[in-house]
C-alpha cells in the first residue's frame, strides 16, 4: 500500500527512543520537549485515522499548559471541540510506544479495528503555544497527517481553547461562530459589550482589571484581541512573554499553590486581579485587602458567582430550566453548602478531572463545572438554548423578562462551551460583576472557604486504595474508611478524603475544619492512618506544627 510508504519514509525522520514509554492521559502527553519528536509525528498520523472514522475535523493542540518551559505536550480534540474519546486516548498511547519496526503494524491494527475507510478525506487543525520547542513540534504533527494523505490547517499561535474553538465552529458548519481567531474575538467580545451595556454608570476604575498572562500565549491573545472591547474593560497586562519565561513565578497555578501574587506584578488594595495559566484554559481571581492580605478567588468562587447570576435570570426570564453546580471532592464545603442551602442550586460532586465534569455538566439543561484550580466552563443544552432564544425574540415580552432572556442569550455568547477558557471566563466574570456592580471584595464575602490543608504520603502501591462516591469514601485497604471518620468526628465542620494520584506512588490527602490548626491536625492523623494502614514507605509523616 503507497499510503503506508511515506508513513515509513516520514517516521524516520521522527524516529521513537527504543525502550521510552508514554502514557496518553487527560492532559494528553507531557513531558521533556526532547523526547516527543516521535509522538507529534505519530499523533498526526491518529488524528488523520479518527479524522477518516468521524467524517469531520479533528483537532492537535501542541502543549504542555502550566508545565515549565523546558516540557511540551499534545492533546487531540474531538469534533465538537471535546476531549478525544476514551477508546482513542488507548490507541494514542499504543501508537505511541510501538517500537519502530512495529508501527505499521500498530498503525494497521487501529485500521482494523475502527474498520476506517482509507479513501475518506481527512481534515486536521494544528494549532502551538509559544515554547521555543513548539514550532519544531506542530511541524511533526503536519508531517503526520501528511504522510497519510491528510489535509491540514496550521493555526499557528493560539490557545488551546481557541484551537478547540475552531474545530466546533468548523464542524457545526459555522453554526457555533467563524472558525477564525478573529471569528472568536468578534463573537465574544460583541456578546461582552452587549452585556456591559446592563451596568449602570461604571466608571472607568471600576471598569480595570490586571491580568498575568503567564508569559504564555494567553498574553499575546489579550492583546490581539484588545481593539474589540472597544474601551468596555481597561487591561493592564502584566508577564506578558517579552522578559520572563513562561509559567516561572506567575500563572494560574503558582499564585493557587504559593497563596500569593505573581512576580512582576504590583497589586495596590481592593484591585481586581487574575491569572491565566500557560495555556489559557484557566483562570484564577486575587485581590489584596487594606491590610495587605492576599485573598484567592478559585475555581469554586467562579463558579458560584456563575450560578448565582445565570440562577437569577431564569427566575427573572420565568424560565423552568434545570441549572446544576459539578463539583469534585476538593470543592470547599463552605461552597457546596452556599450553593445547596442559600442558592438552592443543585450540587453534582464528580471524580477528579475535566472529563467527568465535563460529562456530568451535559445531564442538566445548565451544567456550570469549575474545578478549584480555575478550569471550567458552562454548558447549555440544545433545549436551553432553543427557550432562551425563543424567549430573547419574543415582541410581546414584558420589559424584565425580556431584559433577562437578553442577557441569557449574550452570556451564552461570551462563553465557551468546548473547554475551560480563560478569556472568555474572564470576560464573563467582568460582565456579572460590572451588571451586579460588585467590588472583588464583595464577590469574595459571598461565603467564607473552611481553612484546609493538602498533603502526600508515599506508597509502595497507589493500587490499594479504591475509593466511591465520587471519591469521597476508601472502600480498601480495610479499615481506612473507619479510621478516617473517627479522626473527622473530632473535629468541628470537619472532612477529609484520600485518594490515589493518577501518576505517581502516592495518595493524596484532603482535610478541612473550621480553623486552620484543626484542618492541619487532621491531615496530619489522616496521612498517619494512610501510611500505617496502605503501606506506606519512607519515614512517618511528620506533623505540621
Amino acid at each position: 500500500m503507497s499510503e503506508f510508504q511515506e508513513v515509513s519514509k516520514q517516521s524516520g525522520v521522527h524516529p521513537k527512543p527504543a525502550g521510552l514509554v508514554l502514557q496518553y492521559g487527560t492532559a494528553g502527553f507531557r513531558t521533556n520537549a526532547k523526547l516527543l519528536d516521535h509522538i507529534m509525528f505519530r499523533m498526526g498520523l491518529l488524528a488523520t485515522l479518527r479524522s477518516k472514522t468521524t467524517k469531520a475535523t479533528i483537532g492537535v493542540m501542541v502543549t504542555a499548559s502550566h508545565n515549565p518551559e523546558e516540557d511540551n505536550g499534545v492533546k487531540l480534540v474531538d469534533p465538537m471541540g471535546e476531549m478525544v474519546s476514551p477508546t482513542w486516548e488507548v490507541y494514542a498511547t499504543q501508537l505511541a510506544n510501538a517500537e519502530q519496526e512495529d508501527l505499521l503494524a500498530a498503525l494497521k491494527d487501529i485500521i482494523e479495528k475502527e474498520a476506517v475507510n482509507m479513501s475518506q478525506e481527512a481534515k486536521v487543525f494544528v494549532g502551538k503555544d509559544t515554547r521555543g520547542s513548539s514550532a519544531r513540534l506542530s511541524q511533526a504533527v503536519l508531517d503526520g497527517v501528511s504522510a497519510l494523505g491528510g489535509h491540514s490547517k496550521d493555526y499557528g499561535l493560539v490557545t488551546t481553547p481557541q484551537l478547540h474553538y475552531m474545530v466546533c465552529c468548523q464542524n457545526t458548519q459555522g453554526k457555533y461562530g467563524e472558525a477564525t481567531v478573529e471569528g472568536y474575538y468578534k463573537k465574544l467580545c460583541q456578546a461582552f459589550i452587549k452585556l456591559s451595556k446592563n451596568a449602570s454608570n461604571c466608571t472607568d476604575d471600576q471598569k480595570h482589571l490586571s491580568v498575568d498572562g503567564a508569559n504564555g500565549i494567553g498574553a499575546l491573545k489579550v492583546r490581539e484581541m484588545e481593539s474589540h472591547l472597544k474601551k468596555e474593560l481597561h487591561i493592564s497586562l502584566f508577564n506578558d512573554g517579552s522578559e520572563g519565561k513562561l509559567n516561572h513565578q506567575c500563572g494560574a497555578d503558582f499564585v493557587k499553590v504559593q497563596q500569593k501574587p505573581p512576580t512582576g506584578m504590583e497589586i495596590n488594595p481592593g484591585e481586581r486581579c487574575c491569572s491565566f495559566d500557560g495555556d489559557a484554559d484557566r483562570i484564577v481571581y486575587y485581590y489584596s485587602d487594606s491590610e495587605g492580605k492576599f485573598h484567592l478567588l478559585d475555581g469554586d468562587k467562579v463558579a458560584t458567582l456563575i450560578s448565582t447570576f445565570l440562577k437569577e435570570l431564569l427566575t427573572s426570564a420565568g424560565l423552568d430550566l434545570k441549572i446544576a453546580v459539578v463539583q469534585t471532592a476538593y470543592a470547599n464545603g463552605s461552597s457546596t453548602n452556599y450553593l445547596e442551602n442559600t442558592m438552592k442550586v443543585i450540587v453534582r460532586c464528580t471524580k477528579t478531572g475535566v472529563k467527568h465534569l465535563h460529562h456530568a455538566a451535559q445531564e442538566f439543561d445548565i451544567g456550570v463545572y469549575f474545578e478549584a484550580n480555575g478550569h471550567g466552563t458552562v454548558l447549555f443544552s440544545k433545549a436551553a438554548e432553543e427557550k432562551i432564544q425563543q424567549l430573547a425574540e419574543n415582541s410581546s415580552l414584558i420589559d424584565e423578562k425580556k431584559r433577562a432572556a437578553l442577557l441569557l442569550q449574550n452570556t451564552i455568547n461570551v462563553i465557551n462551551q468546548t473547554v475551560g477558557d480563560a478569556i472568555s471566563d474572564m470576560l464573563l466574570i467582568e460582565a456579572i460583576l460590572a451588571i451586579k456592580g460588585m467590588t472583588i471584595h464583595q464577590w469574595d464575602a459571598i461565603y467564607t472557604d473552611l481553612p484546609n490543608r493538602q498533603l502526600k504520603v508515599k506508597v509502595s502501591d497507589r493500587r490499594v486504595i479504591d475509593t466511591t462516591d465520587a471519591e469521597r469514601r476508601a472502600v480498601s485497604p480495610a479499615g481506612l474508611q473507619e479510621a478516617i471518620d473517627t479522626l473527622v468526628k473530632k473535629y468541628r465542620k470537619a472532612r477529609s478524603f484520600v485518594r490515589p494520584s493518577g501518576t505517581e506512588d502516592v495518595v493524596r490527602v484532603y482535610a478541612e475544619a473550621e480553623t486552620q490548626d484543626s484542618a492541619d491536625d487532621l491531615a496530619h492523623e489522616v496521612s498517619l492512618a494512610v501510611y500505617r494502614l496502605a503501606g506506606g514507605v519512607g519515614g512517618e509523616p511528620k506533623p505540621l506544627h
